[in-house]
């Protein structure tokens, strides 16, 4: 096998970015050079997902345009509509979401991508929009009825009055924005870089968006969220965790939740997030499922001593979500609400000096292989 031959392309560049940055040694997440604990700490999703896009903190009077712009697009076309009435109940959420974002490019003017001002509206409504589209789609599916979005509500209590038809407590909307923050971006990721190839070709930016989701649907990258929520409730209680991932880790299968590719200490976004569970179950009562992730985690440290192997940002998530009442198979639709943000900021960045990705590859087959008849087969 060749020397240059990288598989799944480990630490090869494939782009340069001033988005975000990871320092896998120390555990350290910026965005725009601003440390996602602090962003958490102090500022909100959409102001977040305004710095991925534009590269800055806005002004107030930016930001108060901004908030005006999401908010008075958060309303979806009735036909977007019907097309999720037209989808099997039983499918997966992700792929409802991929196919309606898809739709989306349909309804609005988006394949000028060289138009910056038709760009910004085309971020202002995907970020607006893939909320209610899953929050549609979470009701259509058990025969009700979508809930229109309410203008004088912010992003994250908005999210969770469509999907409940009321307002969450004070403390679950602000938790699940920084959860929002804490997923919007993370360097060249797989959904990122699928976007990218996608946003190389100057599709528009509906098209960009709808391939990142169908990358970030597998269980090696968004899907481990649930995943671990699944493995969580096979485990059942806190003093069954050790003897699980020691037979997990016996027979060589995965443990989900853990281990990264960059981060070769407990992934920052992991410990914002287990703070934010402390503070969830605080005011609203545990979770067993907490209980056994604590376990897990410890055993886990125990038993892979001296293997870079910490819990990352799937680990606590899920639990969180759980909590809040949120279907399991809406964690990772919940992933790309916040990674929109990211993935738009990557396809703006794309376009500036856009060159088409068209990797090689090493052949490993067969030459001059002689045609044989189908008669002689």
């Amino acid at each position: 096998m060749p020397h240059d031959f990288m598989p799944g392309l480990a630490g090869v560049p494939a782009a340069t970015s001033s988005i975000s940055d990871v320092d896998g040694q120390h555990g350290v997440l910026e965005y725009r050079g601003i440390r996602v604990e602090d962003l958490c700490a102090q500022s909100s999703y959409l102001e977040t997902a305004y710095l991925l896009l534009f590269g800055r903190l806005p002004s107030r009077s930016e930001f108060v345009r901004w908030t005006d712009d999401v908010t008075h697009h958060r309303r979806i076309k009735f036909r977007i509509i019907d097309l999720l009435k037209c989808l099997p109940e039983q499918g997966h959420p992700m792929d409802a979401l991929q196919a309606a974002v898809a739709a989306l490019g349909m309804f609005y003017p988006g394949r000028n991508v060289k138009d910056i001002d038709n760009n910004y509206w085309s971020a202002v409504r995907l970020v607006a929009k893939l909320p209610t589209i899953v929050a549609a789609w979470a009701r259509l599916r058990h025969g009700d009825d979508p809930i229109p979005p309410r203008d004088e509500l912010g992003f994250s209590e908005n999210f969770f009055y469509m999907l409940t038809e009321s307002a969450p407590l004070p403390l679950w909307a602000e938790i699940f924005d920084d959860c929002l923050i804490l997923h919007a971006e993370h360097t060249m990721n797989a959904s990122t870089f699928t976007g990218l190839v996608t946003a190389s070709t100057l599709a528009d930016p509906y098209t960009v968006v709808a391939s990142s989701i169908g990358a970030l649907k597998g269980p090696l990258h968004g899907g481990a969220n649930e995943e671990v929520v699944v493995m969580l409730k096979e485990i059942g209680t806190a003093d069954k965790a050790r003897g699980y991932v020691e037979q997990a880790l016996g027979s060589k299968r995965k443990l989900m939740g853990f281990g990264h590719r960059v981060y070769k200490v407990k992934d920052p976004r992991a410990t914002v997030l287990q703070g934010l569970c402390q503070r969830l179950f605080k005011e609203c009562g545990s979770s067993p499922l907490y209980d056994v992730a604590l376990e897990v985690e410890r055993a886990a440290a125990d038993l892979l001593k001296g293997k870079p192997i910490y819990p990352n940002v799937d680990f606590y998530s899920g639990i969180i979500y759980d909590k809040m009442g949120i279907s399991t198979d809406l964690f990772t639709p919940l992933f790309a609400m916040a990674r929109v943000s990211g993935w738009l900021a990557h396809w703006l960045e794309q376009l500036r000096e856009n060159k088409l990705f068209r990797p090689d590859q090493i052949y490993a087959g067969e030459h001059n292989r002689p045609y044989v008849p189908l008669s002689e087969r």
